[in-house]
């Protein structure tokens, strides 16, 4: 029978150090809770089947993952990581071939990782291998103990180690490769004699040692690509490696971003080449930016914001679910919030398209080559028509519609002249509902 290849992220924990109101698997990072990232690296290499074993939040993590293309599996009690891959039998009852485990904590695992980790396995034929590295401070971890030969002979925890123990740098990174179905008969026969009476999956190793069994160890050096996080301090650390890995890869694109530090894009966001993000500036979400677009500074693109060739956005403006079209210009102290706007359009400062009314959001459309006089306000629903004009300081109220060519003045609101070019007129006629 052909291998295949099977996952399974364990994403129990609660991470009560972290005191926060969401378990520490679904603390978002860059628009995505921390799981969806070794999910990610983990779906990168095409695996038969991914099963995500959680606990206590098992709902609340189905729904973080909806649309993933993974199965959820449950681990009714916090008995260990032995008991916590267990846990993933039933929904794995008919697989054969490798199982690949990793932590839901651990957001800086790469695909490129996993392949190398796999590929040691498969050269090293035994029925174990796992993941190590060199920590200059190893609290916290398991230690990777070895004989005189180099040859691995077991894990472990820090709770039960020696003092001559804990002082080994070697410590087990959590990432490991198992054969199936060996690994469920020897996960059942691991006991719990331990201080922490759980069910260890690093007691697979010395167990497997004992039974004359070779285990291998590939040791990575970059140990930033594994690190977890308990507390806020950690989180924060690899949040910031997280950021600037995504910036790095609009860079490597042709992005030009003038100061990374003051920069922060989320991970699902899509930037052209030859768009511009200035300094101080926030894009959030599945936010679209074109070729020739600046942003910043001082900008903050929320969720669903599209920008066009082109277009600008510029000091202390903030759009959401918002398209702003080819050469469209929003400089200064601005909010466009669920708002389309035509091509060409220059939105002045102060502008705002007030599109929420204290129950429902509302939209406004902006036609092509219009020009918004700074402090307009446009109360949602509204729609301004091509090549029309606002004056200053104007205040067009809900469900106003602006012809195309129209000049509107005023708190509210009025119609001034049909056209810019109309001086004739001088209408109050009563906006359109």
């Amino acid at each position: 029978m052909a291998s295949f290849l099977h996952v399974v992220v364990l994403a129990a924990g609660e991470g009560k150090r972290l005191h926060g109101r969401l378990p520490k698997v679904l603390m978002p990072l860059w628009g995505r809770p921390a799981v969806a990232w070794p999910v990610g690296a983990a779906k990168a290499l095409k695996p038969s089947s991914l099963v995500v074993v959680g606990g206590e939040h098992s709902e609340a993590l189905e729904r973080a993952l909806e649309g993933s293309e993974v199965s959820l599996a449950r681990q009714e009690e916090p008995l260990g990581t032995g008991h916590a891959v267990l846990s993933a039998r039933e929904a794995l009852k008919d697989a054969e071939g490798e199982l690949l485990v990793l932590n839901g904590d651990c957001p800086l695992v790469t695909s490129e990782l996993l392949a190398e980790l796999l590929a040691v396995h498969r050269a090293h034929r035994g029925p174990v291998s796992f993941l190590s590295m060199h920590l200059s401070d190893p609290s916290g971890y398991g230690r990777v103990t070895r004989d005189e030969a180099g040859k691995v002979t077991a894990i472990v925890e820090e709770k039960d180690a020696t003092p001559e123990q804990r002082a080994l740098t070697e410590v087990n990174a959590g990432l490991w490769v198992f054969d199936i179905p060996s690994i469920w008969d020897d996960l059942s026969r691991i006991g719990a004699e331990n201080e922490a009476g759980e069910i260890y999956v690093t007691d697979l190793v010395e167990m497997r040692v004992a039974a004359g069994d070779s285990v291998e160890a590939l040791c990575w050096e970059r140990a930033e690509d594994v690190l977890g996080f308990n507390d806020q301090k950690q989180l924060s650390e690899v949040r910031a490696i997280l950021r600037h890995r995504i910036l790095d890869g609009h860079m490597a694109n042709g992005v030009e971003i003038v100061d990374p530090n003051s920069t922060f894009i989320d991970a699902d966001v899509t930037i052209e080449p030859g768009a511009c993000i200035l300094p101080c500036t926030m894009i959030e979400g599945r936010s679209t930016i074109a070729t020739g677009c600046h942003v910043g500074p001082f900008s903050h693109l929320r969720e669903g914001s599209v920008l066009m060739e082109g277009s600008k956005v510029g000091n202390f403006t903030e759009t959401k679910k918002s398209v702003l079209g080819p050469g469209v210009k929003a400089g200064h102290l601005t909010y466009l919030g669920d708002t389309q706007i035509g091509a060409g359009t220059n939105v002045g400062a102060g502008t705002i398209t007030a599109n929420y009314d204290g129950k429902t959001k509302h939209p406004t459309q902006i036609g092509k080559g219009a020009f918004i006089g700074s402090g307009t306000v446009i109360v949602a629903p509204a729609q301004v028509g091509d090549g029309a004009l606002t004056g200053a300081g104007s205040v067009l109220t809900a469900r106003t519609v602006i012809g195309d060519g129209e000049v509107w003045v005023g708190q509210p609101a009025r119609l001034h002249r049909s056209s810019p070019t109309d001086e004739s007129s001088g209408s109050t006629e009563e906006p359109a509902s």
